[in-house]
């Protein structure tokens, strides 16, 4: 099982360059793997949010926690 609080330390860490460009994301669910989040702000409405998403954010839980299967924005 994923631990909440790992998963916060690494979102901390993403969260300080969506910031930088108005944006925030929020930890919203882990079910089975599979980390949930929410993107705030400038990013919640960005055309390139999928591309954040699947190239920043998942790339980077997954090679810091390598048990996270997917992150899917809700």
């Amino acid at each position: 099982m994923i631990e909440k609080a790992k998963v916060e330390q690494v979102l901390g860490k993403i969260r300080v360059g969506l910031m930088a460009d108005g944006g925030n994301i929020d930890l919203v669910d882990i079910k089975d793997n599979i980390v949930y989040v929410k993107l705030k702000g400038a990013c919640g409405t960005c055309p390139m949010a999928t591309l954040t998403l699947k190239n920043w954010v998942e790339k980077t839980l997954k090679s810091e926690i390598p048990e996270v299967k997917e992150v899917v924005a809700v």
